[in-house]
Order: structure tokens, then C-alpha cells, then sequence
């Protein structure tokens, strides 16, 4: 894991506001914090050079770019070598479509998110999945309806 940095509770709001709207100006994160913009300024970029903040995005609506379908994919395999894991992780990398992956503990040895518009474009992507990869169970479970979403990390373990 990385190096942990010590957070004071100005760093927590801070975080929190940034993780909520990145877009917030300066002059209002430094009045929602007490500070004055040149030391709330400094702070945000401490927690960037520490890695904390680790980049600023744009979130879209997948339903208005035809993604709304969410596929998690649980995936077993027999077989374990480095030279596998290196050749799956490839072919999951290069598939856009597949938006979060996790090597697991228990049961389930590879855990993924698809975002697709449909069944049959979720297809394609199984095929792409499956294709030169010896994988011994893949189990897909279609999202029916979210029901909670965020980008944002609780900041109460932060110390």
C-alpha cells in the first residue's frame, strides 16, 4: 500500500468538498475551510504531491452515453500462474467496457464491472473475455437497478 500522510481536520473537509465538486473554486473551499486562498491552495497541492488526491475527472451519465447496463462478472480459473494473470489482465485492461478489476479472496478469483448499453453488446465483451484465456466459471449478474453509487471515500479512517 502507499505511504500513509497525516490529515488534520482541515484536510477532511477539504478532501470531502474536492471528492463532491473538484470544480469548486479556490476562494469558496478556503472559506468553507477558515483559510485564505494561498494556505488553503498550498494544502491541495500537499495532498496532491502526497497522492492523496490522485486526479481530478469528469463523471458522465451512463444512461445518456448508452452504457446503462451493468454487468459484474465473477470469474473463476484453474489455472494461477504469472504468465496467466499477465496475459488476462491484458485482455481486461483492453476491453473499455470493463470499468473496475479485482483480483478476490474466497470463492470468486477475478471480480469485474461491465458497462454496456445491452445483453448483446454484453456478449461481445464475454467473447473478448474468454478468447485465448482458459477461465473455469464465468458468472454474469446484470445490475437491475442502482442504488447507490459514489466516487467518494469516507475520510473518517483518515488520520
Amino acid at each position: 500500500m502507499g505511504e500513509h500522510i497525516s490529515l488534520d481536520a482541515i484536510d477532511r473537509k477539504l478532501l470531502e468538498l474536492v471528492q463532491a465538486d473538484a470544480t469548486t473554486p479556490l476562494a469558496q473551499l478556503a472559506e468553507a475551510v477558515g483559510l485564505s486562498n494561498t494556505p488553503c491552495w498550498r494544502r491541495l497541492q500537499r495532498l496532491k504531491e502526497a497522492g492523496v488526491i490522485t486526479r481530478q475527472v469528469t463523471l458522465l451519465d451512463p444512461e445518456k452515453i448508452n452504457v446503462g447496463v451493468t454487468v459484474i462478472v465473477s470469474i473463476r480459473t484453474a489455472v494461477h500462474t504469472e504468465e496467466w494473470f499477465e496475459r488476462f489482465r491484458a485482455t481486461c485492461e483492453a476491453i473499455p467496457e470493463v470499468v473496475e478489476f479485482y483480483r478476490m479472496s474466497g470463492d470468486v478469483d477475478y471480480l469485474l464491472r461491465v458497462v454496456v448499453p445491452d445483453i448483446k453488446a454484453y456478449d461481445a465483451v464475454y467473447k473478448r473475455l474468454i478468447a485465448g484465456t482458459h477461465l473455469h466459471d464465468v458468472s454474469s449478474s446484470f445490475a437491475m437497478e442502482q442504488l447507490k453509487y459514489t466516487t467518494c471515500l469516507p475520510l473518517k479512517y483518515a488520520n
